[in-house]
């Protein structure tokens, strides 16, 4: 709902100050442009190359930037330099999250919605993408909101917010040396 894709059935969701219920048109349409989603599945398109696919949010829309410059320099930041051309088939699976990272930051968004991002991928690429998504967090001042089961990836956030059956549980400010241990402890197992 905070990426304003749903309606809330009954409340507000207010991010910036703006009601985004009320929010219809040109307005939503605005709205979902200043937030980057980063999907467990990627959502490549198969058929384009990893520059394409960064640039695919913004083509039908004219920018005050070059869109394929732009998504050269995001593929850099990613790590993927001199993979523009690339088919999602011939790059491994943290290859691909980092392209749909770089797609999810084509518009500079102010918000980054997360959904379990690490969640294909193994341990050490999955170790990657949390650096690279704290990184770009700090580098460009945006809120990245995560979901996630996985209590190490949670362990590695500011804020925890354990929600279950659509209700909040716990929401803790994680202060830097919590182990993974210590937010078990604190808040059971995630799930």
């Amino acid at each position: 709902m905070i990426g304003a894709i749903e309606r809330p059935d009954s409340g507000t969701i207010i991010s910036n100050g703006q009601d985004l219920a009320a929010l219809q048109g040109r307005g939503l349409a605005g709205y979902r442009r200043t937030v980057g989603f980063v999907f467990q599945s990627y959502h490549l398109l198969p058929a384009l190359t990893a520059l394409d696919n960064v640039i695919a949010p913004v083509l039908p829309y004219r920018t005050s930037f070059n869109k394929r410059e732009r998504g050269r320099e995001l593929l850099a930041a990613v790590g993927l330099a001199g993979r523009e051309h690339s088919l999602p088939a011939k790059l491994s699976g943290g290859e691909q999250q980092r392209v749909a990272i770089a797609r999810a930051l084509v518009n500079t968004p102010a918000m980054l919605l997360a959904d379990e991002p690490t969640g294909n991928l193994d341990s050490a690429n999955a170790s990657e993408i949390l650096q690279l998504l704290t990184g770009l967090r700090k580098e460009r001042e945006m809120t990245i909101i995560l979901a996630t089961h996985d209590p190490q990836v949670a362990a590695r956030a500011e804020r925890l917010i354990r929600l279950r059956d659509g209700a909040v549980v716990d929401d803790i400010a994680l202060t830097q040396g919590y182990a993974v241990e210590d937010v078990i402890r604190r808040v059971g197992q995630l799930g």
